[in-house]
């Protein structure tokens, strides 16, 4: 049985999650900044379908990438040294969400919503959410956005609309993020195409003890500007 939240209740502890639905933690509450802050400074997040009740998730294991172990194949590696593209920071959050919201093969629906588009756009206004963008010829053409507290950052969705462009904006992500000694990249669940790029799976305690360290750790909320010298 999982606990129902009002709007002062606090989240369980993480140990009373399902182990199937895995993760599955929670039910109801609401998006409003302070519960969203709350819930990824203790390694939760939501995601449910649009008119159905807010469903709160910690899977064990956590998909994770450590900035300093990326790894980018050789054929990324020659698409990063071509100088077709841009990448840009925080210019076009609400097109990022809505691109990552957009109908994809082999799926009925989509979990980014208005209402969850809403509270991550009351995020990014805080300078706690933020996207990573890659253009083309002035055309938005891929990118990622996910959410920055201290030094962890936690990415919800990417979205490509020409080969690697994702790809290229998480390698300018990670390159950042080591910069300014991030410690980590929480990618949620697993997948072929993290994995390809060095994330992997951690216990969820492991998960847990690293953001009691790293969501403490100061770091202004504000737009962010990368250096975009381009990565080796």
């Amino acid at each position: 049985m999982i606990r129902t939240l009002f709007s002062d209740t606090p989240f369980p502890p993480l140990e009373q999650a399902l182990i199937e639905p895995n993760g599955l933690l929670a039910a109801g509450g609401d998006l409003s900044p302070e519960r969203l802050i709350s819930a990824y400074r203790q390694g939760i997040f939501p995601w449910f379908n649009q008119g159905e009740v807010i469903l709160w998730w910690s899977p064990n294991p956590r998909m994770v990438l450590f900035p300093q172990e990326l790894k980018v194949s050789r054929s990324l590696h020659k698409t990063l040294k071509k100088n077709h593209y841009q990448i840009r920071t925080d210019s076009a959050f609400a097109q990022v969400m809505q691109a990552c919201a957009a109908p994809r093969e082999k799926q009925t629906g989509t979990w980014i919503h208005p209402e969850m588009v809403a509270a991550y756009t009351a995020l990014h206004q805080r300078g706690i959410a933020h996207s990573v963008e890659t253009w083309v010829d002035g055309e938005l053409v891929g990118g990622l956005y996910g959410v920055a507290i201290g030094k962890a950052f936690f990415g919800e969705s990417m979205f490509s609309r020409v080969p690697n462009a994702s790809k290229i904006a998480l390698v300018y992500l990670a390159r950042q993020l080591e910069h300014r000694s991030y410690g980590l990249i929480d990618c949620q669940m697993k997948t072929a195409h993290l994995m390809s790029m060095g994330a992997r799976e951690i216990p969820r305690s492991r998960f847990s003890e690293l953001l009691s360290g790293l969501t403490v750790q100061s770091e202004q909320n504000r737009k962010w500007h990368f250096d975009f010298t381009r990565p080796e």
